[in-house]
């Protein structure tokens, strides 16, 4: 049996009132008192630039959430990447936790793939760490451009060249030139939006994935992105056009060097 009851405040010890008439508690019986818990509104997560998702998806974002919030204090959660993308060809799911504290990123991990059986990534940063990688690197805008957040979020960047970085994550597509045969097309569409995506960057071109798979398509004059993934490409025709924009980023990252119109930082 079960009554509720609202706390009354007594002169010296506050009191609990209940009907006089009633089954059970007898007086002189011991009773356990506990706050009545309101049932928690589930929040929806927000979706950027994505028209449609199976409904599924939309349940494990809420799951991987949930899983992180019981965890550690957080000012948002981002998922990102592939998972995103129509259908289910995808490997694991990127997670982004935005945090100025410390988590355990191991346990977070080890935590969401029991829960929901899928590989994951998980990305620890803070909110200066963020902005600054949206500042400098298009693969952070890409990630961001497209993704499912816990919270509403609005981040006003400005590019800012930082060469080094933008060489280590060029120097990946070159793999490409030497490795085309042995390369699938989920891997050859990797490595030609990475390097797209650098060369928008260094044009002070804000990085979305829509605006990269535009260009890579004006580039390569593809019928439609599923050209590369599903790895139906005129081999010469490609490398050829793919080792011009190679080199056209490289020159520009060495140019931004002696100093690009954008903002430049060590």
């Amino acid at each position: 049996m079960e009554l509720i009851a609202k706390i009354s405040k007594g002169s010296k010890m506050d009191q609990v009132y209940i009907p006089k008439n009633r089954i059970g508690f007898s007086a002189g019986s011991y009773v356990i008192i506990r706050p009545l818990e309101g049932k928690k509104t589930v929040e929806k997560p927000y979706l950027y630039n994505i028209k449609s998702i199976e409904p599924v998806k939309l349940e494990i974002a809420e799951e991987i959430i949930s899983i992180i919030d019981k965890i550690t204090e957080n000012e948002n959660i981002i998922i990102t990447g592939s998972f995103l993308e129509k259908g289910f060809n995808f490997n694991d799911i990127d997670v982004m936790i935005i945090s100025e504290g410390k988590a355990d990123e191991e346990y977070a991990r080890k935590s969401i793939e029991d829960s929901i059986k899928i590989k994951t990534h998980i990305i620890l940063l803070d909110d200066k760490a963020l902005i600054k990688g949206l500042e400098t690197d298009p693969i952070y805008q890409m990630m961001l451009s497209r993704c499912i957040a816990k919270k509403r979020f609005i981040y006003k960047t400005k590019n800012k060249i930082n060469y080094k970085l933008l060489d280590l994550h060029l120097l990946k597509s070159k793999s490409l030139i030497d490795n085309f045969g042995l390369l699938n097309g989920e891997e050859k569409y990797y490595l030609t939006r990475n390097m797209v995506a650098i060369s928008l960057f260094l044009q002070n071109k804000k990085i979305d994935k829509e605006k990269v798979d535009k260009e890579i398509i004006r580039i390569f004059d593809l019928r439609d992105i599923n050209d590369i993934k599903q790895n139906i490409l005129d081999k010469n025709n490609f490398l050829k056009n793919y080792k011009n924009v190679y080199k056209k980023t490289f020159d520009m990252v060495m140019e931004s060097i002696n100093g690009p119109k954008q903002e430049k930082i060590n």
